[in-house]
């Protein structure tokens, strides 16, 4: 009786012992999985709700709430210039909307720098800043980048021409100038790259009329490293430059002052004859 109370025992402390082992191990499995959910959490992205277009959009359009809807973004690599509240985007109301200025994708935040103010008028006044003019340049110099050149390009321009009668020259006169508007290629992707205007300020728009009707002006796309870099000295060559020409030494002449007019008498005296100064008369 005794063997078998002792086999009971020894059974019931061997299924104690391991009951407290699969404890031990469900409660250090718990504890692990609080700790990554701790983890996830403390490295979770913080998101906010903003409006971006359920489209593509391009510059002239009319962004109405139907063309809008609101998507999850990084709290902290937040953009400058989103609308987070219909308010804020349609602040006359929704009937009262606003015009893209730049093209946007599909959910692509909304800024304010890509549409107009609330209630602006569509079309090429809607595009510009206050104080800006637009400048259209004409398709045969831009034929040469047809279908490359898109809406909020930096181009510089090139003027070509001479002064006087001087040397034919070429040089950059304006730099790093924005396109607000273009014709877009079809669905196909046909056409486009015509029509291009440019946004530039009242003096350069004043600046690139002498230059076009004196000349021939020219175009090159700027590189978006190269947006901001700043040219220390200014951009121009001829074709005697070009070639390594030497334009002869001119030969200065020495200029010399007319010696001044002597005027004189002759006196009589005797045999002897003696001439005599007097002022000239004018």
């Amino acid at each position: 009786m005794r063997a078998v109370f002792g086999l009971v025992l020894l059974i019931g402390m061997g299924l104690a012992g391991f009951a407290v082992y699969l404890a031990n191990n469900y409660f250090a499995e718990q504890e692990a999985k609080l700790r990554q959910v701790a983890q996830r959490a403390a490295s979770a992205v913080q998101t906010v709700d903003i409006y971006a277009p359920k489209r593509d959009m391009t510059y002239g359009e009319l962004i109405t709430p139907d063309d809008i809807h609101i998507i999850k973004y990084a709290a902290d690599f937040l953009p400058e210039g989103v609308f987070r509240t219909e308010e804020e985007l349609f602040p006359l109301g929704t009937s009262t909307p606003r015009v893209v200025r730049r093209p946007m994708e599909t959910n692509e935040p909304i800024l304010a720098v890509k549409v107009t103010e609330a209630g602006a008028p569509r079309g090429i006044t809607a595009l510009l800043k206050p104080g800006m003019a637009a400048f259209p340049l004409s398709d045969n110099m831009t034929e040469a980048f047809a279908g490359e050149l898109r809406v909020s390009d930096r181009i510089d321009l090139y003027w070509v021409g001479s002064v006087g009668r001087g040397p034919e020259i070429s040089r950059l006169v304006k730099e790093r100038l924005e396109i607000i508007a273009m014709d877009e290629p079809d669905n196909r992707g046909r056409g486009g790259g015509g029509g291009v205007v440019l946004e530039v300020t009242q003096q350069d728009f004043a600046d690139l009329q002498v230059l076009r009707s004196s000349g021939r002006l020219t175009l090159t796309p700027v590189a978006t490293s190269d947006i901001s870099t700043v040219r220390e000295a200014p951009v121009d060559t001829n074709l005697t430059t070009i070639l390594g020409i030497k334009e002869p030494e001119r030969v200065v002449e020495e200029v010399r002052e007319p010696e001044p007019e002597e005027c004189f008498i002759i006196r009589q005296k005797g045999t002897e004859r003696e001439r005599v100064v007097i002022p000239c008369s004018e």
